[in-house]
């Protein structure tokens, strides 16, 4: 049951007339008086380039890890009618989702967030709300930005198109307007601002660049436009950050400009490609810029170099810094890896390292990012060897394991994926879902790292473990 609170609007202070005021005549308002700010006209122009995305699949018990509250980390907002958290509600064998999208071609392609219709065995769209649904296609989707490029049939429709902005000029302070579809209650248009730019290392997806606003948004609102001011689509609205799943003023939209790459390459090839390094990175924190001599904490350090990969070739190690890609500065990790993702295979990226105190310059010749299937059926992600059997397969943590697991942010590692039967991990304990943190009270950065130091080590293992919703020590037993 929906609950609606009516809500007075008082357009006058009343107070009680005195008696010489009594037989006065209110005044009108004077035929000068200034036109009222609005941006209707603004808003009736590209507001009809967004629709309502819905989605139905086969219901599936819900895997939540043991002890997980549902409610204390980040909330994606594709919502159904009745808020339901997640974006699904149960209804019989189906689950419905409803979100929003953004038409982008009179041929009929709208741009959404995967999440929207991630699974979905059908989905509907409706142009306006008094249209009638249209059956959409999917036409590829990008997990690692939530975005997707769904397809409707636009024969003898005449589609209203939105333009993109330059995202790159969006500023904090700068007015944005939020449209789409909230707990499916009709198309509704919010205002706010820009709260930050470039908005990383929250754990929402893998490649994270996001605009940050507080106009309003919530549950339904999953693939709806951020327009500014002149009504030029700005971002697509993808999360919010609330204990609650409602709004409360902190909601991230993907830039137009990233949006938009990835919805090209997705119409134009069917699926997104991206550079790949073939390193791995970590921050610069001021211990290591003391240690490594460093004259700032900017930049990404290489924390080691995958045999055979471009950055290999190019003559990288680990222990280097890389501070410029093609003469742009990188501040962090976050900002090399999108720099990164964002060239083509096969393109040669220009990088400035320090080394041993030194500035260096390589050409790089980017190959193409493994997937994840590819990346998992790598022998680096196996941490088995002759003898030594732990019996653990691992993976890095991205946005996907860390939404599926419900692993904060702030919790870096190694994710285990898989526990062989009877194998000293299973005897100790672990399970799928734990992260490993700590070998041997040795901090532990990345699933390749880890590999390495459990095939090297002998005997009894000590390990913390991050293990649904806190840390513990574990100990591995030692090889029978």
């Amino acid at each position: 049951m929906r609950l609606f609170i009516p809500v007075l609007a008082v357009t006058a202070l009343l107070l009680p007339l005195s008696a010489a005021d009594a037989g006065k005549t209110v005044a009108s308002v004077p035929a000068t008086a200034p036109t009222p700010l609005s941006f209707a006209p603004m808003i009736k122009a590209v507001a009809p380039s967004v629709v309502t995305v819905y989605s139905s699949k086969n219901a599936k018990a819900p895997e939540l890890p043991e002890g997980m509250d549902p409610d204390e980390f980040f909330r994606f907002f594709g919502g159904a009618p009745g808020g339901a958290p997640d974006g699904q509600r149960a209804r019989g064998r189906k689950q419905q989702g409803l979100g929003s999208g953004v038409i982008v071609s009179a041929e009929g392609y709208i741009l959404t967030n995967n999440h929207v219709v991630d699974g979905a065995d059908e989905i509907k769209v409706r142009i306006s709300e008094h249209s009638a649904e249209l059956t959409a296609k999917v036409v590829g989707t990008d997990p690692k930005t939530d975005l997707a490029v769904v397809k409707i049939d636009a024969k003898g429709l005449t589609l209203p198109v939105a333009t993109f902005a330059d995202s790159a000029k969006a500023q904090v302070g700068d007015l944005v307007f939020a449209i789409g579809n909230p707990f499916g209650v009709g198309q509704t248009v919010t205002m706010g601002i820009i709260s930050a730019t470039g908005r990383g290392g929250v754990g929402i997806v893998d490649y994270e660049d996001f605009l940050q606003t507080d106009a309003s948004i919530n549950p339904g609102n999953s693939g709806g436009a951020l327009v500014d001011s002149t009504g030029h689509v700005l971002g697509i609205n993808t999360a919010i950050l609330s204990p609650s799943g409602g709004n409360l003023g902190i909601g991230f939209a993907v830039p137009a400009n990233l949006a938009r790459s990835i919805m090209e390459s997705i119409i134009s090839g069917g699926k997104v490609v991206r550079g790949y390094l073939g390193v791995m990175i970590q921050p610069v924190t001021s211990e290591l810029a003391k240690s490594l001599k460093l004259p700032s904490e900017d930049g990404a350090l290489i924390g080691d170099v995958n045999d055979g990969g471009p950055a290999a070739k190019a003559g990288l190690k680990a222990g280097d810094v890389i501070v410029q890609v093609d003469g742009q500065a990188i501040s962090d990790p976050r900002q090399l890896r999108l720099l990164i993702a964002s060239h083509k295979p096969g393109a040669t990226v220009k990088l400035t390292v320090l080394r041993d105190g030194a500035e260096k310059k390589f050409d790089a010749i980017l190959k193409d990012l493994p997937t994840e299937d590819e990346v998992a059926k790598g022998d680096s992600s196996d941490a088995a060897a002759s003898g030594k059997n732990v019996g653990v397969r691992l993976e890095e943590l991205d946005g996907q394991s860390r939404r599926r697991f419900q692993i904060p942010a702030k919790i870096e590692g190694a994710l285990i994926v898989e526990v062989k039967p009877d194998s000293r991990a299973a005897r100790a304990g672990l399970r799928p879902g734990d992260v490993i943190t700590e070998i041997d009270k040795q901090d532990v950065a990345a699933a390749d790292e880890a590999v390495k130091r459990l095939r090297a080590a002998d005997g009894e293992l000590l390990l913390r473990v991050y293990s649904r919703g806190g840390n513990r020590y574990v100990v591995v037993p030692a090889p029978e």
